[in-house]
């Protein structure tokens, strides 16, 4: 199987009020899980961390 490409920027800051990386969205959790998450909840995540980043810039 291919690898999918992590949205880790190496930006490791967990220190968000809900635990969100600053820099990729994700919470701690979910950055273990992501090598053997199934492609239909990347995909659900990959648009849930879009709405996260956004949230958090404001």
């Amino acid at each position: 199987m291919k690898k999918r490409k992590s949205p880790c920027i190496d930006l490791c800051d967990f220190s968000s009020q809900k635990g969100w990386c600053r820099g990729c969205g994700r919470t701690r959790q979910e950055c273990s899980q992501w090598n053997s998450m199934k492609p239909y909840a990347v995909n659900a995540l990959q648009k849930e961390l879009r709405k996260r980043l956004s949230q958090m810039k404001n």
